[in-house]
């Protein structure tokens, strides 16, 4: 058995935050997901119409774990017989996307990627590579993520999995994090030869790259079917931030009190998961989620 269910309840912070794109005016009421007695708690990207989200979690013994949270309840995702497993991707019929590593120390890397698709779990590789990383998957069942070698930098691409099977951008250093449902629109962040990292949008094959303004790094992790777009940067004086992009609009994400935060998922009602740091250092997850929409 890779599931386990376990009950809990959230923690609703009852706190409003407002964030003005291309004019109107967003209210979120912000949520802390925490796994129980989970030492921390990583919300990677994953949350579909319904309002499930998908992530990881580290135990008392330093292991990773996937999870579900559906209803205000948690299930637990492990592959069997690995060392490690994150859940980083869900669509809107609940098909499960992330990754998993056997030997985490493997020179040269050892991670994998799988589906779990009404309880049927489904692994695969991208061929010839060591590493594939499948970070979302769409409504049409279309996955996007990368694949590297030994190093993060050359050998990595941003990929595409279709029912044709796969394909990859021609852009090195890049990785594919969001898809509109057909693919024609894909979003991710790439590290350029100077080393800086910068986001981008591919649209009907398309490449173009943006950065917040102002920042020194940024990085797209998610978009939903009407384009908004939901990352990560970081400012000038090293705080790092999360940012919902609405055409060339941009605005921050910060959850209060936090001394990081980090927007990784964006649904189609425009409700936005990620992480935050609090003052002692240790990692939670958040939903943001729009007030007032009508589902």
């Amino acid at each position: 058995m890779f599931r386990t269910i376990t009950a809990v309840s959230l923690t609703f912070l009852l706190v409003f935050v407002t964030v003005n794109a291309l004019g109107a005016e967003k209210t979120y009421n912000l949520t802390t997901i925490d796994f129980p007695n989970a030492t921390a708690t990583n919300i990677g990207g994953g949350i579909n119409n319904r309002g499930d989200v998908v992530g990881s979690y580290t135990d008392s013994g330093n292991k990773t774990h996937g999870f579900l949270l559906s209803d205000g309840v948690f299930t637990t995702i492990d592959v069997p017989g690995a060392a490690n497993t994150s859940a980083r991707g869900i669509n809107a019929r609940g098909d499960i996307v992330g990754s998993y590593q056997i030997t985490p120390t493997k020179p040269g890397g050892d991670v994998h990627g799988f589906l779990l698709r009404d309880g049927v779990l489904t692994t695969f590789d991208y061929p010839g590579h060591l590493n594939t990383i499948p970070q979302r998957i769409s409504a049409k069942g279309i996955i996007v993520g990368c694949y590297h070698d030994a190093d993060t930098m050359g050998s990595m691409h941003g990929m595409q999995l279709t029912a044709a099977g796969f394909s990859a951008s021609a852009v090195p250093a890049s990785m594919h994090n969001g898809t509109s449902p057909g693919g024609k629109r894909i979003a991710g962040h790439y590290t350029d030869m100077m080393n800086h990292t910068h986001g981008y949008l591919i649209k009907k094959g398309v490449f173009n790259s943006f950065d917040v303004p102002g920042s020194v790094f940024t990085q797209a992790w998610d978009m939903n079917p009407s384009g908004e777009i939901v990352g990560v940067y970081t400012d000038a004086a090293n705080i790092t931030h999360g940012f919902l992009r609405a055409g060339e609009d941009y605005r921050s994400i910060d959850f209060p009190g936090a001394t990081r935060t980090r927007a990784f998922g964006i649904n189609a009602h425009g409700d936005v998961v990620g992480t935050y740091m609090d003052a002692a250092n240790r990692v939670h997850g958040f939903l943001a989620e729009v007030a007032h929409k009508k589902r």
